[in-house]
């Protein structure tokens, strides 16, 4: 399964990026320019993919090339994490299961599988830190406490989402020096020893930041705005989108998800699974914790489940395994237990084999702009390096690129900065209290910098308007733009997935067929 899937990634190393990895990589782009985060670019969430792309970049070159590659290279230590950490806990044939199914499910295209999403870097340090720390619990020591804690920290840092991990490790640390009878201060201690390690990664991260001179807007950017984030979809309408999220994550993947089910109940009647059964199930529960802040429940969010849904989905195919075994040979232990591997492997084979067939267009047949528009329909990723290739043409390193939406991977592509911070429109539309005064910000900013090229992203994903958005930054850009710049290029996105593209004086008369058109205009003087 790790070479099936490295197959398919390796295949698709050219799919364009979408609009979170832009995101990503054109802020790691910048800390490779010398730009701290935040600075030139604002968003929500942690630093710390930031530099995992930086690092990615600096290596393997800043291409989508580079970048999946790298992915493939995380998505592979992650999933030989998970077969180390279930052999820890049960055996070689269900640490391969778990390993082989992570790998699969993580490749979903239900789950944009094959696109660099911070989940998929958040999990490689939170595994770690959980390996480590069962090597902690059994040794008492504070070294590998704190260097347990460290890794946790790091996938806090990765994503905000991650400190559900450090959730279950003092949780879990807790609960076995409990059931273990040691003294409170010993317990107290190692915990504390635990959290100092996790509170490091971020405590690094902030005075590097504050050394830099952005800590200010980091702290808003990353709590403050993030606070109202997350309170704008109540639990209601949360369960609702959870329901809605689900088949498209399960639908090609149901048996594996079928085989976890199997396992969370295992415990009741299969003694193996009884001995682990605390760890897989506090670890599956704080899982699903970790995809729920905000109630937003998007689809690559699932990816934070997927290394306890594995595990359990190998555990419940071992325990059937075994029920089968115990039928067949009832009167014959030593024949049966040799009998349960060759009955567990075709079991986790038929599981895995669905989901190739199911998705046999993406793993080996659609190009990677093709696989882009089957996963994000009309969003314009395959259009960006050809835009952005118009814009490095006709600009000098230091002209500036001002995009009007939430494509900043077209800055990463021309390789030229933002006009301005707000390189996603996401937020401005949102109804929060600082939608205006960012609206006014971002409008200053452009106006400032007067950049040589304006981007207008005429495609409704990538605004997300509601019916009491603010439209300020709408009513300047139509007036603005006439008075300032003219049309030099036109993308026309079709509904049969071609995109016309028109440039120069053509582009002036032009009428798109299609609703969905990213524009381009040029500064007049």
């Amino acid at each position: 399964m790790l070479g099936f899937s490295s197959a398919v990634r390796l295949r698709l190393l050219d799919v364009p990026l979408e609009r979170d990895e832009g995101e990503y990589a054109y802020a790691g782009q910048l800390i490779l320019q010398g730009v701290p985060p935040y600075r030139l670019a604002y968003n929500m969430k942690l630093p710390g993919t930031y530099a995992a792309y930086a690092a990615i970049m600096a290596v393997l070159g800043q291409t989508p090339r580079g970048i999946h590659l790298g992915l493939l290279l995380v998505n592979l230590a992650t999933a030989l994490l998970l077969f180390v950490l279930a052999r820890r806990l049960f055996d070689d044939v269900t640490a391969a299961a778990a390993g082989g199914a992570f790998a699969l499910l993580s490749l979903s295209q239900g789950v944009l599988g094959v696109f660099a999403h911070a989940t998929h870097f958040v999990l490689l340090p939170a595994l770690a830190g959980t390996l480590v720390l069962l090597r902690a619990i059994d040794s008492r020591r504070a070294p590998w406490l704190v260097a347990s804690g460290l890794l946790l920290g790091t996938g806090f840092v990765m994503k905000q989402h991650g400190v559900a991990f450090i959730v279950f490790g003092v949780a879990w640390l807790f609960w076995e020096l409990a059931r273990r009878r040691e003294r409170l201060t010993t317990v107290a201690g190692s915990c504390a020893w635990l959290l100092l390690g996790c509170a490091l990664p971020f405590a690094l991260t902030c005075l590097l930041l504050a050394w830099a001179g952005v800590f200010r807007e980091f702290w808003f950017w990353t709590f403050e705005y993030a606070r109202t984030y997350v309170t704008e979809v109540p639990p209601s309408l949360g369960a609702r989108v959870l329901m809605e999220t689900v088949p498209g994550v399960g639908g090609a993947v149901w048996p594996l998800w079928l085989l976890a089910g199997v396992g969370t109940v295992a415990p009741l009647w299969d003694e193996a699974a009884r001995a682990r059964g605390r760890f897989t199930t506090l670890f599956a529960i704080v899982s699903f914790l970790a995809i729920c802040p905000g109630f937003y429940f998007r689809e690559h969010y699932f990816v934070l489940l997927f290394p306890a849904t594995a595990l359990l989905a190998a555990i419940g195919a071992a325990a059937a395994a075994r029920v089968l075994a115990r039928e067949l040979f009832p009167d014959r232990p030593a024949r049966r237990d040799r009998l349960v591997s060759r009955i567990l492997v075709p079991i986790v084979a038929a599981a895995l084999l669905y989901p190739v067939y199911r998705e046999r267009a993406f793993f080996f047949i659609l190009p990677p702009e093709q696989v882009s528009r089957a996963t994000y329909g009309t969003n314009p990723f395959p259009e960006a390096p050809v835009i952005a290739q118009r814009i490095a043409d006709d600009t000098l390193p230091e002209d500036r690129v001002a995009v009007l939406g939430s494509e900043p991977e077209i800055c990463f592509y021309a390789r030229r900065r933002s006009a301005t911070g707000y390189i996603y429109m996401y937020g401005l539309m949102e109804e929060q209290p600082y939608a205006p005064r960012m609206q006014q910000e971002a409008i200053r900013q452009i106006e400032a910098q007067a950049p040589r090229y304006i981007v207008f992203v005429n495609v409704p994903q990538s605004w997300l308007g509601r019916p009491g958005s603010d439209t300020t930054i709408l009513t300047w850009s139509r007036s603005y733009l006439v008075d300032h710049y003219r049309v030099a290029g036109v993308a026309d996105i079709r509904a049969d997935g071609g995109t016309v593209y028109v440039w120069g004086e053509e582009a002036l008369s032009y009428t798109p067929r299609s609703p969905y058109v990213v524009y381009l205009f040029k500064r007049l003087s």
